[in-house]
């Protein structure tokens, strides 16, 4: 299971300090690059950040997304655009909390993106970091570099045209992306949902300890997306408060508060699930214990059936000499004694098993 804070400097080690974690796996580093504005349109690939840096001074947006994390490319990619070490340092230690803070001319804002698999038993899920460097007019993705990337829509939106993207400023596309970003959570709720019903099925009909790690287990995964979701509501919360300074403006506003509006919808289907989750618990316990009921319950209406039995056998095991007085268990002598006893012991046998099932007890 992905965990917060799983990479981490040495402690009194000099902040800003840009360390490859030894656990961090090696990915090649790719750059892509997109500028427009409402008349003008270019994508492009650069071999280095600096080629990117007369579309600074030109009227548009532009878009420069990093995928993979170098020590070399972060360095150059700070120098290019003025990115404070600190914000290098967040980026390159994966396992930050989402959260937004403002530097003197951009606005930084870490989020995670979700991916799962499912096998035959277990759900799991992978967290990416995406990093965003909001300017005046540019914005900077860094990505880990896993396989699969959820922005290839807002790039089709914007090399044809369609919506207000190419008419609008840097902060939009911030916007794009961070809807992008918390819309990928709902079709992974889904699939959380079908987990979870999926497991309360088995539990329901056939309880097992070998469900209880599985339950435990997303349980987990549920937390980890709390921990995700929870602070990506007072992202977009930061966000709206910052309409006005020279990054976010105001015709930003609503389509920011229609974000927050998914992202506590998502919080709201995350909450039921973890609720359900653990109710499951108690479901579980319950069926165990109805299980075991029923089992007495067999055993009982069989210990109590032999009871008489066991009584009458017990009467015939004493075995008095029959000679010594004619009371001595005088069917003993009885041609037909051992007939009529065991006859005598499947009626009563009979008798109360009717009763028993006369009474709903069986």
């Amino acid at each position: 299971m992905p965990r917060f804070f799983k990479r981490y400097a040495p402690p009194g080690t000099s902040p800003g300090l840009l360390t490859i974690p030894a656990e961090a796996p090696a990915r090649p580093v790719s750059l892509a690059a997109i500028y427009y504005h409402d008349e003008a349109f270019e994508e492009f690939t650069p071999t280095r950040v600096a080629e990117a840096l007369p579309y600074l001074s030109r009227r548009g947006v532009l878009w420069l997304n990093v995928e993979g994390l170098d020590r070399s490319a972060l360095e150059e990619l700070g120098q290019v655009f003025s990115i404070h070490p600190l914000t290098l340092e967040d980026i390159l230690h994966t396992g930050q909390r989402p959260k937004i803070e403002d530097y003197e001319h951009y606005v930084f804002i870490v989020q995670y993106l979700f991916r799962h698999r499912k096998d035959a038993t277990d759900f799991h899920l992978d967290a990416e970091q995406i990093n965003i460097v909001l300017g005046s007019n540019y914005v900077l993705t860094v990505q880990e570099g896993k396989p699969g990337d959820a922005f290839d829509p807002i790039r089709e939106r914007i090399r044809s045209g369609h919506g207000r993207i190419r008419q609008m400023g840097a902060d939009y596309l911030a916007y794009a992306l961070l809807d992008t970003i918390v819309d990928h959570y709902f079709p992974l709720l889904e699939a959380v949902g079908e987990a979870v019903e999926d497991l309360q099925d088995e539990l329901v009909l056939q309880p097992s300890p070998r469900l209880l790690p599985r339950l435990h287990a997303l349980k987990r995964e549920l937390l980890f997306m709390r921990r995700t979701l929870w602070p990506t509501r007072e992202v977009v919360l930061g966000m709206m408060d910052r309409i006005g300074n020279q990054a976010i403006h105001a015709e930003t506003r609503v389509y920011l508060r229609d974000v927050y509006d998914h992202a506590v919808q998502a919080i709201d289907i995350l909450e039921t699930y973890r609720e359900m989750l653990a109710d499951m618990v108690d479901v579980y316990l319950s069926s165990v214990s109805n299980q075991i009921n029923q089992v007495m319950k067999v055993l009982t209406v069989i210990a109590t059936i032999f009871i008489p039995l066991t009584f009458i056998v017990g009467i015939y095991g004493m075995n008095f000499n029959t000679q010594v007085s004619p009371w001595n268990m005088p069917e003993l002598n009885w041609r037909y004694g051992y007939p009529a006893v065991l006859t005598g012991m499947a009626l009563i046998a009979g008798g109360m098993l009717y009763y028993f099932k006369r009474r709903g007890w069986l």
